[in-house]
């Protein structure tokens, strides 16, 4: 077996246990938080099923930027954009849910145009009081701004740390852009104060679990598409793509094509973590397009194993782990020790935690190859 066929057979085993260990996941806690009294030492909190469904979002996220890092060779620093605005299109139908029941009582305005002295609701938001629209647009805005700057970064030819920056500059001018007030988006605010979705109160832990079910099933299929895609003729060219974009190009292929193809999947993977995301923690604001995030987000990545799918996903649920703990006990130096993840990471860990193992595993059957084949001399000898 060679150590192409190798990869690819532990990448399906491991996705394998992903999928059983997500689907384990998503069947136990709601038993385990609705159905077992507060008083068991088994009994899940409502927190921690919410804490659970934000790191199944960051796992479809991670997912997101692996599929184009890992297997494409792009690196952007600007999925937390992508990330916010299915975020944001998931907050406006909740906001148009919340009709009168806000502070000021109007019935078509949210609370923060009427506080800002609007009339009248602006014309990006008609639709929104429909949930297939906001779906729709989940998808359509992440999936639109992708289409139209990655045609025009992909065309020039603009790769490498020249793409990472441009993305970045992306996200970092959208931020600046939602902080305004005058965007109708809610200004440095945000959109907040949810009441429900779908008719379903956002405080019912019925909600809540339900919201987490919808989370581990969007990372399932996330992974089958990222997998299928990845398995398939487009994936042998995003990894030439990759490995060798310009010999790719030379032999015929419409490299830019193929680039851009998989940067709008990503893009739209991302709109739908962050559509499960807002929910669950009730607010979406400027902050989740700032650059810290996205950078966040390649580190997941880094830790997890760039290139191995559910890599990704490992790491992004042990750094947001790490992250929920750390600045809990020690807030003043949870960044200085992301940042030294990330280096220790890059420098020791290149392939990652999975990668890691990957090489362990190899390595060990490699010796006991290497033992049977030096005492197999010494059996024939004593026959």
């Amino acid at each position: 077996m060679s150590f192409a066929s190798e990869r690819n057979y532990l990448q399906d085993r491991g996705g394998a246990w992903l999928i059983a260990l997500v689907t384990l996941t998503i069947v136990v806690v709601p038993i385990l938080n609705l159905a077992v009294p507060p008083e068991s030492p088994l009994h899940i909190s409502t927190y921690t099923v919410s804490l659970l469904g934000k790191y199944l979002c960051f796992a479809l996220l991670a997912l997101a930027v692996d599929l184009i890092w890992g297997y494409a060779g792009i690196l952007s620093l600007g999925h937390g954009a992508f990330f916010a605005l299915g975020g944001y299109a998931m907050g406006m139908y909740m906001m148009r849910q919340i009709g009168d029941r806000g502070v000021y009582g109007h019935p078509e305005l949210p609370d923060f145009m009427v506080f800002l002295n609007w009339t009248e609701l602006p014309w990006y938001w008609y639709g929104f009081d429909s949930f297939p629209f906001a779906l729709l647009m989940v998808l359509l805005a992440p999936g639109v701004l992708a289409f139209v700057f990655g045609w025009l970064a992909f065309r020039s030819r603009v790769t490498g740390v020249y793409f990472s920056i441009i993305t970045q500059a992306l996200t970092y001018a959208m931020m600046l852009a939602f902080f305004r007030n005058d965007m109708g988006f809610g200004g440095n605010n945000g959109l907040t104060d949810f009441k429900d979705i779908l008719g379903f109160s956002l405080q019912s832990d019925g909600t809540k679990n339900a919201l987490f079910i919808g989370s581990g099933i969007a990372l399932i299929a996330g992974y089958l598409l990222c997998r299928y895609v990845v398995d398939s003729k487009l994936g042998r060219v995003l990894i030439s793509v990759r490995d060798a974009e310009s010999r790719t190009r030379f032999i015929g292929y419409r490299v830019e094509h193929y680039k851009l193809f998989v940067f709008v999947l990503s893009a739209m993977m991302a709109g739908v973590a962050g559509a499960f995301y807002v929910p669950q923690v009730g607010i979406i604001n400027p902050g989740e397009f700032a650059p810290i995030v996205s950078i966040e987000i390649i580190i997941w990545v880094a830790v997890g194993g760039r290139g191995f799918l559910y890599g990704a996903v490992i790491g992004a649920i042990l750094v947001n782990y790490g992250k929920t703990f750390f600045t809990g006990a020690f807030p003043e130096i949870w960044l200085f020790m992301l940042g030294g993840l990330f280096v220790v990471s890059t420098l020791f860990l290149p392939r990652g935690v999975v990668g890691l193992f990957h090489s362990l595993k190899k390595s060990l059957a490699e010796g006991r190859l290497k033992q049977e084949d030096e005492q197999t001399p010494m059996a024939e000898e004593k026959a």
